[in-house]
């Protein structure tokens, strides 16, 4: 049973890709084509956020067609790949949505995601994130691992 304690009140979740929807893993064909795993216990929590009017935006840093095909099949309007400094863009989204502290949280694993989790009020990581992640004061962490339903935990506790 997960631990996090979360408000009620939250009307947006904005999560990092890999090493939360995924287990930080590249798969590599022969022909060079990259590949990752997503568990679908995370793909259930993005419908479960949505079927609650919780909005969800990703914030990745890189580009792939598995945040593409959940993004489509979902209707996830806040999708934004390729980014490396990815606080202007937490900023730019809170701002337009009229976000207050109390309302959003921010999902994050690895070095490029420490200033969003800092700015944000409810920050949540998952175990295998990096150490400089999983130092990070009033940092929540999941019981599940990144890519193995961490999302979808956070996902249950926002909407039981």
């Amino acid at each position: 049973m997960t631990e996090l304690k979360l408000p009620k009140t939250i009307k947006m979740v904005f999560t990092d890709f890999d090493g939360v929807i995924t287990d930080n893993c590249v798969y590599i064909s022969d022909d060079g084509i990259l590949s990752r795993k997503i568990n679908f216990k995370d793909v259930v929590g993005f419908y479960l956020l949505k079927k609650n009017n919780i909005d969800v935006a990703i914030i990745s840093g890189e580009r792939n067609a598995a945040i593409e095909t959940i993004a489509k099949n979902l209707d996830i309007k806040e999708v934004h790949q390729r980014i490396r400094d990815k606080l202007p863009v937490l900023k730019s989204i809170i701002s337009k949505n009229n976000l207050s502290q109390e309302e959003y949280l921010y999902i994050g694993d690895d070095i490029n995601d420490i200033e969003c989790l800092n700015y944000s009020k409810y920050r949540i990581t998952v175990p295998n994130a990096t150490d400089k992640v999983k130092a990070i004061e009033n940092i929540q962490t999941t019981t599940t691992p990144g890519g193995m339903g961490a999302f979808r935990e956070v996902a249950d506790c926002l909407v039981d």
